[in-house]
């Protein structure tokens, strides 16, 4: 038996959004037990020219997003980058679920190979089959922000580990 498209992107970005909400909400419990401003952890980086926090989940959930969408041939949706809370971040990802919840199975195992096009900063251009965009590109740098959110609070003392970033299955 042969793995989908389908199968093997929705339900990983599933899984690991569904672990960065939980990191997310033991953070804003630490915060709270133990009398932290949150902004420190949401504007927390793990080296100055590294982005903080809260730009990790929003690019996270944004790779996520994104390949659902390059995946089924649909327009990606466009999310201000305003969040500047813990709250603002969940919405965020319950937002980026409930749109890669929307695509259909179908469009997005059409999209093997789609022919991708890329401009991640001008004159670059990339252009990618579904396959490989989504296990060369989309896969490493939504794994990057994740791992990095992930960091960045157990870097602060948040008491996390493994479990809470594999989320549930």
């Amino acid at each position: 038996m042969s793995l989908s498209l389908y199968q093997a992107s929705v339900p990983v970005f599933v899984q690991i959004l569904g672990g960065l909400s939980g990191v997310l909400q033991k953070a804003e419990a630490h915060a709270a037990d133990k009398k932290i401003d949150p902004n420190a952890l949401l504007q927390a980086r793990l080296y100055p020219d590294m982005f903080p926090l809260t730009r990790q989940v929003q690019i996270a959930a944004d790779f996520a997003k994104g390949a659902a969408a390059r995946l089924a041939g649909v327009e990606v949706p466009a999310y201000e980058d305003t969040e500047t809370s813990f709250a603002d971040l969940q919405a965020r990802i319950a937002k980026t679920l409930a749109f890669i919840h929307s695509v259909p199975v179908a469009d997005i195992d059409a999209g093997s190979e789609r022919s991708i096009v890329l401009r991640p900063g001008t004159p670059n251009e990339k252009t990618f089959l579904g396959n490989s965009y989504l296990l060369n590109y989309a896969f490493p740098n939504f794994f990057f922000h994740s791992t990095t959110a992930y960091d960045i609070l157990r870097h602060n003392g948040v008491e996390i580990g493994k479990k809470d970033f594999v989320g549930k299955w």
